[in-house]
């Protein structure tokens, strides 16, 4: 594989929402306002307070050095006292040069602590100052020269920063904190003005996935959004036009097989006629009949499988709803539709109640059971089982079974799937499981097709249980397992 087809194959990149997107957007545009706000405070309190500091200090050291000249000017001063003396300030320390000759206020400040650069600047007379670090913390030096009557002294004074440091580190917290509560607020705003926004989109969702669903008279209220007006308009025109669409190609289906009964029966009924006289027909031309009459019937269970769908499709049929139990329904069922299968229904299941319509049920039953006879060779049980909420109706069967790639499109109308297209399959219309499958949908529940074991196919039914038999019947289910786990144990235990 090339590594062009290799880039090809890889998954498509997936893109944040529309509300994901305004969402990080508010999230951005508030961090990157707060971040510079945060910064022009900072370095703006700083050198404010920085420079106050530093003029403050200036001065502290001017009038240091004067109170030092004059302890200074005596026979034999004692410098480093005469230093401690002027050093009123906590974490204040002091260093003077007379001579070449270096004299500090204590043994924590020393000459090499002193810049070269600020020290020339000092020693050729100028008065300098400048921050430096000195064992990881800020410190101001001051420097001034002055004259006594024993020559010219340089003086330097070393100011300690900590507690403005700790001030700013207090700033610079506060302000981060502070971005980072705009950065939420920004996000939570954007988040409430994305879902604010995309409320239309929403309603429209919503309304395109009703219509989809079978609501075909759900509509946008064209007022409730002033400045997309034009959305709603194009959308309610596009629903009504699908709405008269599919209304008018339902009443055409149904004029279609109703139109086409009536020659239908007149066919029928001349057919009937002549079967019964065959005996007096050559052989050929009996075997012609029997091919006649075979379509004929198969002919019209399409049209009465068109029929039912025209009225599905147009919501025609009554639904006469009833509260049933589920084993008695199940077995007159299997019983109308005239075929011997195997019913497994426990007595916890059977007892359950539903409420559904009792044609609706037994249509979609036959039909299984007809499919399995059909494509399957007859089906070999039906089954019954509780699942939560659902009850479930499985027709299992032993035939070929459904390839995982027809699982779904074989409830899609006059779609018969690979076993149905072989050769003596059988006559049927590919519409029974599409009939399956709106009733079960009108009932409110599925169908779906899935293995039975390793050979067959099991058809499943899922519907919903009445309320009051849903709590009993979860007992009822969860005392089975109880009792199945029991004989296991029994078993294994090698007891009876």
């Amino acid at each position: 594989m090339t590594r062009a087809e290799a880039r090809g194959r890889r998954r498509p990149r997936r893109h944040l929402g529309l509300a994901a997107r305004v969402t990080t957007t508010f999230a951005l545009g508030a961090l990157i306002l707060s971040g510079a706000l945060a910064s022009i405070t900072y370095f703006s309190v700083r050198s404010s307070l920085i420079g106050q500091e530093e003029s403050s200090l200036a001065h502290e050291a001017i009038a240091n050095a004067e109170a030092l000249k004059s302890q200074i000017e005596v026979a034999a001063p004692n410098y480093p006292y005469a230093l401690t003396s002027v050093n009123s300030t906590k974490g204040v320390e002091s260093i003077l040069e007379q001579a070449g000759q270096w004299y500090p206020s204590s043994q924590t400040v020393q000459e090499s602590d002193i810049p070269v650069a600020l020290r020339q600047l000092v020693l050729n007379g100028g008065l300098a100052e400048q921050l430096v670090a000195l064992s990881g913390s800020p410190v101001l030096i001051v420097g001034l020269p002055f004259r006594t009557t024993t020559g010219e002294v340089a003086y330097f004074q070393l100011f300690n920063l900590n507690e403005v440091g700790r001030t700013l580190r207090t700033l610079l917290g506060a302000l981060l904190l502070a971005a980072v509560v705009t950065t939420i607020g920004g996000a939570a705003v954007g988040r409430w003005a994305a879902s604010r926004s995309l409320r239309p989109l929403h309603q429209t969702a919503k309304a395109a996935l009703a219509i989809a669903g079978g609501q075909l008279d759900t509509r946008l209220q064209t007022d409730a959004y002033s400045d997309l007006a034009v959305l709603t308009s194009a959308f309610n025109k596009m629903a009504d036009r699908l709405q008269e669409r599919i209304e008018r190609e339902a009443r055409f289906t149904s004029d279609v097989n109703h139109e086409l009964r009536s020659p239908l029966t007149t066919v029928a009924t001349a057919l009937s006629v002549l079967e019964a006289r065959r005996h007096e027909l050559p052989e050929r031309a009996g075997q012609a009949l029997e091919l006649l009459s075979a379509e004929i019937r198969r002919f019209r269970r399409l049209v009465d499988d068109l029929l039912e769908i025209s009225r599905l499709d147009a919501g025609l049929g009554d639904m006469n709803s009833e509260e049933v139990s589920l084993g008695p329904l199940i077995a007159h069922t299997v019983a109308a539709a005239r075929f011997d299968v195997m019913i497994d229904t426990p007595p916890s299941v059977a007892e359950c109640r539903v409420v559904v319509d009792k044609l609706r049920f037994e249509r979609i039953v036959a039909n299984l059971l007809e499919n399995a006879q059909r494509y399957a060779g007859g089906a070999t049980r039906v089954v019954a089982e509780l699942d939560g909420k659902w009850v479930r109706v499985a027709v299992e069967d032993r035939g070929p079974g459904v390839p995982d790639e027809e699982r779904e499109r074989i409830f899609d109308r006059f779609s018969r799937g690979s076993s149905g297209r072989r050769r003596g399959a059988g006559d049927g219309t590919g519409l029974g499981l599409a009939i399956v499958a709106e009733h079960a949908r009108l009932l409110g529940g599925r169908v779906w097709v899935e293995p039975n074991g390793s050979r067959g196919a099991r058809f499943v039914v899922e519907l919903p249980l009445h309320p009051d038999s849903r709590e009993p019947a979860e007992q009822a289910a969860a005392s089975s397992l109880d009792e199945a786990a029991g004989q296991t144990t029994r078993e294994a235990a090698g007891t009876p």
